[in-house]
């Protein structure tokens, strides 16, 4: 449920530990073509978070548009693949990325790209032995960005090794707020579940915050939990999370990372005992 980067970066698994936090999201946003990590650095922080009970992922490089035009998609392809193998190396389970921007393509056109660019990109793992790290396209949150909750779900179900990412907040702000409800949330999974099975569904990773938007261009900016005027309120999906007995791993995307992590940990534990409390009456 964290995100952080730090020069110490084998240190996290402890001090997330000591917070009683369990994931960690290296952020590899800034990433060229080949791995920005050593090998033995990479292997060392493998090693203190198998030690500390730590689950990780890496979110790839922003450097990427898989639908953009002339060498861009090559190099947007070799970007992911540099990031998958550091992610094995750190014993990351999934690569976590934007898909990229639909230019001048038409919808239907953009995921035909999408399609062959991942598959081609999971082909290259395969041939590279690296087969335990998943690509996780992502939820968008603007209007010119690829990643609807369609678009994610249609690549996740085309292209093997994939992982279903939801970015809640960038769900949120793509629907104009789409997310008000319990009920909201609920559709969400409801959805997920008849196209990917109730197994992917429950094993998702999972963005969220709460997050400022606009109607004509979506996402604007992120949100601490507390603050107040803006959503998706976390409590409702800590009900979702409870009733279908999800176990997302949860990545907090708050200026206040581990402060908010450890507020939505609480709160899905108190929805979680509930829910098995009543079962019981």
């Amino acid at each position: 449920m964290f995100r952080l980067m730090g020069a110490k970066i084998a240190d996290v698994p402890k001090l997330l530990r000591a917070e009683d936090l369990d994931a960690f999201e290296y952020a590899a946003v800034r990433w060229g073509q080949v791995p920005q990590i050593k090998q033995e650095d990479a292997e060392h922080l493998a090693k203190e978070a198998q030690a500390n009970d730590i689950r990780i992922s890496l979110h790839g490089s922003y450097f990427i548009n898989l639908l953009g035009e002339g060498d861009i998609p090559q190099a947007s392809k070799r970007r992911l693949v540099a990031c998958a193998t550091a992610a094995e190396w750190m014993g990351a389970y999934v690569v976590v990325f934007h898909a990229g921007y639909y230019c001048n393509l038409g919808k239907a056109e953009s995921i035909k790209k999408c399609v062959e660019a991942l598959k081609e990109v999971s082909s290259t793992l395969d041939t590279l032995g690296i087969k335990k790290v998943k690509l996780g396209p992502e939820t968008m949150g603007r209007h010119s960005q690829f990643g609807t909750l369609d678009e994610v779900l249609t690549l996740c179900q085309q292209v093997e090794h994939t992982q279903l990412v939801i970015d809640w907040s960038h769900l949120h702000a793509r629907t104009g707020g789409g997310l008000r409800t319990a009920e909201d949330f609920r559709a969400v999974i409801v959805k997920a579940e008849e196209i990917l099975g109730i197994e992917a569904v429950r094993d998702m990773h999972c963005h969220f915050s709460k997050i400022e938007y606009t109607y004509k261009s979506g996402e604007r900016r992120h949100h601490v939990l507390d603050e107040p005027g803006f959503g998706p309120n976390f409590e409702f999906f800590a009900e979702i999370i409870a009733e279908f007995k999800l176990r997302p791993v949860l990545i907090c995307e708050t200026e206040l990372q581990d402060v908010d992590a450890r507020k939505m940990r609480d709160i899905a534990k108190k929805k979680m005992t509930e829910k098995s409390s009543k079962s019981y009456l």
